[in-house]
Parts: structure tokens; sequence; C-alpha cells
């Protein structure tokens, strides 16, 4: 088969080129927008210069982080044709975002980038935890009860002392850290449980999570179900709790159609980095992969895999933990059914994202890629008005598509 290749430099530098063309002209785009008053397009000008900056920020840390100045792309057929099976359904999610935007014009205003952004951010740290047990060819389906349960003991001990409800009536005002602390190490504690099941016995982890997620709605249910509570939904939050998923970064330095910034955004941003600090830079990243590649190889190797494993097990769970705490605080409020479905959610956007379910394949800007697709489809189809049941089916069909690409190219192998 033909080869054609292009040198690293001049591909990436024509993304340099590219992303400040279409920045340019969504500047002047808005220019022209605001001298005719069309404000049908709201804010798609915008838009497009954040598309025409992410290229650009894309190819310049590209050549950047290069180290050999003879590499070359490949752009033959094959390469091009592989690109499509990596990225098809990522490609594919874009054009339907388009065309809500098309259906419903609202959709292109920067506050409902934001609101997206925020509502993807709890998920994000959440779908980080799950990365690291699908990195190992496994799997963590008890991520959604632990979120519940973090979620709950946090806003439990975090109620106004005058509230008519409080779940602990004689509590005093904690700090607002104990309680965050509180859900994250009950989270930790099925954690290591998950992660002695499958590292000492051998339990396959969809077993393992599977009944430890049952222990934990249990555990959580009978909780939440103490007088004199009894299972009613716990509201009253304090409000320095509730600044933590709903403060407003730069409100009034920022335009009124943006409206400042969710303290979710930069409170993920800092997670993200640092798990691909962790994945990347340590030791413990590489033995992630490592056992994810292949398990054998890796005891050969001297690695300790048993104890990885519960370490990864744990460092997941104190993951959802945060996730838990963050949702509770975003919504000022907690049931133990919250974080329903939210595993499903995370596993299925690491696949789309890239995250192999062989193991051992898997970055975390791709994860990130795949909760931001998830959360703009979802509520894409919601602000066009497509029923909450459909919604599920077209959630269900882009999974399965997803599964069957991983698989696909490892059957061609």
């Amino acid at each position: 088969m033909e080869e054609r290749t292009i040198p690293f430099k001049k591909f990436y530098t024509s993304f340099i080129i590219a992303g400040a063309i279409i920045a340019a002209l969504g500047v002047g785009f808005h220019f022209i927008q605001t001298a005719n008053g069309w404000k049908q397009i709201y804010d798609l000008p915008w838009f497009i210069v954040i598309v025409g900056i992410f290229l650009l920020s894309y190819g310049g840390i590209k050549l950047i982080t290069n180290k050999d100045d003879s590499a070359v792309i490949d752009i033959s057929k094959r390469a091009i044709k592989m690109f499509l099976m990596n990225n098809g359904i990522i490609i594919a999610l874009g054009i339907m975002v388009i065309i809500i935007m098309i259906i419903e014009p609202n959709f292109m205003k920067l506050k409902v980038l934001r609101d997206i952004l925020a509502q993807a951010s709890p998920r994000i740290i959440i779908a980080l935890g799950i990365c690291f047990t699908l990195l190992i060819a496994g799997t963590d389906l008890s991520a959604c009860r632990m979120v519940g349960l973090a979620a709950v003991i946090s806003a439990s001990m975090m109620q106004n002392p005058d509230y008519a409800n409080r779940f602990f009536p004689d509590l005093p005002q904690l700090p607002i850290i104990i309680p965050i602390i509180a859900a994250i190490l009950a989270c930790m504690v099925f954690g290591l449980l998950n992660g002695f099941l499958v590292a000492r016995y051998q339990m396959h982890p969809f077993i393992a999570t599977l009944a430890v997620q049952v222990i934990i709605y249990g555990v959580c249910s009978l909780y939440f179900d103490m007088p004199p509570n009894n299972s009613q939904p716990i509201g009253g939050i304090r409000q320095d709790f509730a600044n933590i998923g709903q403060y407003m970064l730069l409100k009034e330095q920022l335009p009124s159609n943006i409206g400042g910034i969710p303290i979710l955004i930069p409170i993920a941003g800092i997670f993200i980095f640092a798990i691909w600090f962790v994945l990347n830079k340590t030791v413990f990243g590489k033995n992630v992969y490592a056992i994810g590649g292949n398990r054998e190889a890796a005891i050969v190797s001297g690695i300790n895999v048993p104890l990885t494993i519960v370490c990864i097990f744990v460092l997941a769970s104190a993951l959802y933990g945060v996730g838990g705490v963050l949702e509770a605080a975003r919504t000022a409020g907690a049931t133990n059914n919250y974080g329903v479905g939210y595993e499903l959610d995370a596993i299925a956007a690491c696949v789309v994202g890239g995250v192999s379910l062989n193991g051992g394949v898997g970055k975390v800007s791709g994860i990130i890629i795949g909760v931001l697709i998830f959360t703009i489809i979802q509520y894409g189809l919601q602000f066009i008005g497509v029923n909450a049941m459909w919604q599920q089916v077209i959630k269900g069909v882009i999974i399965a598509v997803a599964v069957a690409i991983d698989l696909s190219k490892y059957r061609g192998k």
C-alpha cells in the first residue's frame, strides 16, 4: 500500500494557521453581527473564535512538546481510515450538535456553554475515576452509589442551624472540610473493599463492584432513613457549602452574556491536571497502563499487581466521593438516589473518548471530550424538546456504536 507522509512541523503548523484564520473570522463576524443587529445568530461568532483558539492551541502544544525534528505524520488512505474509525462517532456527534444549533439558535449562547461545562464538571471527575478501572480492563458499577453516599453524608452534615428538618438536630456547625473529608473517606472504604475482592480473590470487577454497589445502596438508604430524617430529601444546605457548586467567578468583570464562570469548572480543571500528571508522569500511572496492556508481563517485570489494583479502586472511589460532594453542593440538596446512572454515563463517555474496554489504552483528553459530548447532546436534546425516552434510546445507540467500534479495532488486529 502506498505510504504518504507530511512533516510533523508542517502538519501542526497548519493547525496554528487555520486556527488563527478561524479566530479572526469569528471576531470579524462579531463586528458584522453587531453592526447589522443579527440577533438570530446570538453568540455564534464567539463559538467560532473558541474553535479557532482550540485549533491554534492544539497545534502549538504539539509543536512545543515534539522532540523529534524528523518526525512525520502518516496521511495515507489507511491512516485516514483509522482516524475516521477512531473518531467517527465524535465527528457524528459534532454534526448532531450543529443540527441542534440550527433547529434552536438559542443553543448558540455562551451562557448555555457555561451551564453545560458546569453540569459536566462533576461528571468529568467521576469519569476520571472510572477510567482507572477501565485501563486495567475492568469496570466499576459501584460508582453511582458512591456518588449518592458522598452527597448524602456531606449534605446531612451541612444544614443551616435554623432549618426545621435537620438531619442531626444537635450537631454543631462544623468546618466545611470535615463533612467533605468524611464523605470521601466513606467512599474510599468501599473502594478498598472493591480492590480487595478483585485483587485478593481475582473476582471479576463486574461482579465485585456490582455486589459492592448493592451494599453501598443499602448502607446509604439505612443512613438516609435514620430518624428524624426518615428518608426525606435533605435540604436547607448552608451557603458556604453550596458555594462550592454554585459560586460564580469574575461575575462583575465578565460581559453580561456570560454572567461569570462557575467555580465547578476550575475545580474540575485541577483534578484533570492532577489525574493527567498521575497517569503520565508517575510510576503508578505507568503501572496502570502496563497492567491493562499485559497483566502477565507486568507481573514478570516486578509490578505489585494486587497492590496496584487496590490503589486504583481506592483512588477511583475518592474521585467518586469528590463528584458526589460537588453534586450535593451544586443542587443544594441530596437523596439516597443521587448519582443513579452516572457510572454508565461515565463508562460510555470514556469509551467514546477512546478508552479501550480491553485495557491499556486511553487519554485524559479523550475522557474530557467524551463527557462533554454526552453532556452537550443530553442538554441539546432537552433544549429542543426531544422526549426523555427518546433521549435514552439515542444514548443507548451511541454506547452500542462506541463499543462496537472499540471491539472492531482489536478484532482487526
